[in-house]
């Protein structure tokens, strides 16, 4: 697959609010669809045919994870894909914040299944086939960890030191008592080097997050059901079992809602830095003038857009107004109007 620019060219005026790595984390998930497929295929073939049910259950529900893997793959996919295409104003950045709201709702629902399951086993306990059970959570932990390691589990905690490309769309309105309305529209592009150390969620994959924490569960509920196994073998605590499995679902009830909250606020355009507003507001009033608006939102990871109407003290352009914006290095796509009193 043909990776595809990351950052918008001075030249076009391109829209393409993507990581630079999104590239490379969509083959990543793609290796993991694969392994988690090859593993369900394995599992569900050789319970069927040697009367494993157990097997077979955990083949199907690797399949649950390969499904919500494979919806983020073709996100990345789509994404990458459309990424110039004009009918997205502000570029297809959001495509990842989408599936990873969709995958977080996938993972409510499976936590709520799994509570189910758990609760209804406290009153009605089932033999447990410890000599099947265990070599399979065994099994299904290190295949996850091994996925987790391929996602880069961990490593999205944010080296998004790109250089993004601020795009002014500078709107001059100058008022006077004669209302004459003087319109300058003047597109710049800045290739600015310097580092804005803003939220570490503006630059969150939550595509790659949500994958992550698919495999994430999907091991710690292994874990816990390995201990669990463990404790009910060893001192005969069979309600041990459906401990463990309220306590795995309200892990991922837990990490579910979290993802949830994070990608619903940037898909309802929420203000995704409430400190890095500030610091605008701060910036454009620091000589007297007065920020009348600001609209600040996530276009994609690493890229913020804002719309701000100014109303200048001493008729400052709204060239002069970018050159003061110019160090925060995350407004990639940057609209100002400009009001003299």
């Amino acid at each position: 697959m043909p990776d595809s620019d990351a950052v918008p060219s001075p030249a076009d005026h391109g829209h393409v609010f993507l990581r630079a790595d999104h590239a490379r984390n969509e083959r990543r998930t793609w290796w993991v669809i694969w392994i988690c497929t090859a593993m369900m295929l394995i599992e569900v073939i050789g319970g069927s045919l040697y009367g494993s049910i157990a097997l077979v259950a955990d083949g199907l529900h690797m399949s649950t994870h390969a499904g919500a893997l494979l919806l983020a793959a073709l996100a990345y996919r789509y994404a990458r894909k459309h990424a110039h295409d004009p009918r997205f104003s502000f570029g297809t950045g959001k495509f990842g914040d989408l599936a990873g709201f969709s995958s977080a709702i996938i993972l409510a629902m499976i936590a709520l299944l799994i509570g189910f399951e758990a609760v209804r086993r406290v009153f009605a306990p089932v033999t447990i086939d410890f000599a099947e059970a265990l070599p399979i959570a065994g099994l299904g932990l290190v295949v996850n960890v091994v996925s987790a390691l391929i996602l880069g589990f961990g490593h999205d905690h944010h080296h998004d030191h790109g250089h993004h490309h601020g795009h002014g769309h500078d709107h001059d309105h100058d008022h006077d008592h004669d209302h004459d309305h003087g319109h300058d529209h003047d597109h710049d592009h800045d290739h600015d080097h310097d580092h804005d150390h803003g939220h570490a969620a503006t630059g969150r994959d939550n595509n790659m997050r949500a994958a992550v924490v698919h495999v994430a569960t999907d091991a710690a509920v292994s874990v816990l059901v390995i201990v669990g196994l463990l404790l009910a073998r060893a001192f005969g605590w069979l309600w041990m079992d459906p401990v463990v499995g309220i306590v795995g679902a309200l892990v991922i009830a837990s990490w579910a809602f979290g993802l949830i909250r994070d990608t619903g606020a940037i898909l309802l355009d929420m203000t995704p830095d409430r400190k890095l507003a500030q610091r605008l507001r701060e910036t454009i009033e620091a000589d007297g003038d007065e920020l009348r608006d600001l609209h600040l939102w996530r276009l994609g990871p690493g890229h913020l857009g804002a719309i701000l109407s100014v109303r200048s003290a001493e008729g400052l352009s709204a060239e002069a107004y970018r050159q003061k914006l110019a160090r925060f290095t995350s407004l990639s796509h940057l609209t100002i109007e400009v009001r003299t009193r």
